[in-house]
């Protein structure tokens, strides 16, 4: 379940902060077993405001006046939905899921007409241009695109913004225990060469991307290699690491870490800003031979129900103000410049949120490989059973 996303029919929220404290980029709240059983059984959380949660699947709604979306765990704010709805008297209804993945396969298997906005990231973008399921943008129906930053205005996976908008982006990184980690990481190897000490206290993402490329880079390669030998070497040096491995985990592990019955775990930035906070022995670092950068956009699927919602709420979220205060309410690193410049100068020094031009330009936005995900897939496969 995610951080911030359950409701009951009153509007006291109970659930929207409970684990704030412990969010990460793809994190599911903690409900009661009662709440958790509900949701594995659906996959997801109904989010809306003002009425109660429900595992039922979404219906396509011709309302003018209800927003569906479907969007990352982390994304989903009762305070940016009330916003929205006070300004424009749209309602939003949010589902949740907590990987690409999810929502491809949703809406493959028919959800493209039941939402109506959708968050993918930038190399799913891509793939979902390739496969027809995005609405191609009308820029005449954009108000303030001039206040995204030159960098997302003409993404490499989305030319023009012909089909998304950049929402916001963040890097890859490790978060360590200083308790029990007394060397500072600088990079990858780190976890190579300190595996003996280290051994059952590491945890990777459960990414076949983010972990292949996050070893890509470290043998001097690109996160988004094709060639079958640097892939292959990849799955080598990863095999090395897996029998001092806790686990594949992206959600879960924060109290452990934070206990210190683990030592490092792959992270988002997100998670590497805000745990240390309430936490200060932990700390997050990114590594020198480079990450990855990712962008989170907002899209609107091919067979969306409320396209004028939809583009009414792209708008209202570039409006520098808004952008600002969604950037300050879900800890994110945020896409629009004019928006940057509103935030506290605490928050825009945070290197953790917006790392340097260097750190940045020694990164990678995840991007489609082609036929190579297939060999992608094999070894990964392969490492996690062996």
């Amino acid at each position: 379940m995610t951080h911030q996303n359950s409701r009951n029919s009153n509007s006291s929220f109970p659930f929207i902060h409970q684990s704030r404290r412990h969010p990460t980029r793809r994190r599911f709240l903690q409900f009661s077993a009662a709440a958790l059983s509900t949701v594995a059984l659906s996959n997801c959380a109904r989010n809306t405001l003002n009425q109660p949660s429900t595992a039922s699947s979404p219906v396509a709604q011709t309302d003018s006046k209800t927003l569906y979306i479907y969007t990352w765990a982390d994304y989903s704010s009762n305070e940016l939905y009330q916003r929205f709805q006070d300004k424009t008297g749209i309602q939003v209804i949010a589902d949740v899921y907590d990987s690409n993945e999810m929502m491809l396969n949703k809406l493959q298997a028919g959800g493209g007409d039941q939402y109506s906005l959708i968050f993918p990231s930038d190399y799913m973008v891509r793939q979902m241009i390739d496969s027809q399921l995005l609405l191609p943008l009308d820029q005449s129906k954009l108000k303030g695109f001039d206040n995204i930053m030159d960098r997302w205005k003409s993404p490499t996976y989305d030319p023009n913004s012909a089909h998304s908008i950049a929402f916001n982006w963040g890097t890859t990184g490790l978060l360590y225990n200083t308790k029990v980690v007394s060397t500072e990481p600088t990079d990858w190897d780190f976890l190579w060469q300190n595996r003996d000490a280290l051994s059952g206290k590491i945890t990777l993402l459960d990414d076949v991307r983010e972990t292949m490329g996050a070893v890509l880079k470290s043998l001097g390669y690109s996160y988004n290699a094709t060639e079958p030998a640097q892939i292959e070497a990849a799955y080598q040096k990863l095999l090395e690491l897996k029998p001092h491995l806790a686990s594949f985990k992206t959600i879960g592990w924060e109290d452990q870490l934070i206990s210190g019955d683990l030592a490092i775990c792959m992270a988002y930035s997100n998670l590497g800003s805000l745990l240390p906070i309430e936490n200060p022995h932990l700390k997050y670092v990114i590594p020198q031979s480079g990450t990855s950068i990712w962008t989170d956009t907002m899209a609107i699927p091919a067979k969306a129900p409320n396209v004028e919602a939809a583009y009414t709420w792209i708008n209202f979220v570039l409006e520098p103000e808004n952008a600002a205060y969604a950037a300050t309410q879900l800890k994110l690193g945020s896409s629009n410049k004019t928006a940057f410049e509103l935030l506290p100068a605490e928050v825009k020094s945070n290197p953790s949120l917006y790392p340097s031009a260097e750190v940045v330009k020694a990164g990678e936005g995840i991007q489609p490989v082609g036929d190579a995900i297939n060999l992608y897939e094999k070894y990964w496969t392969e490492v996690k059973s062996a």
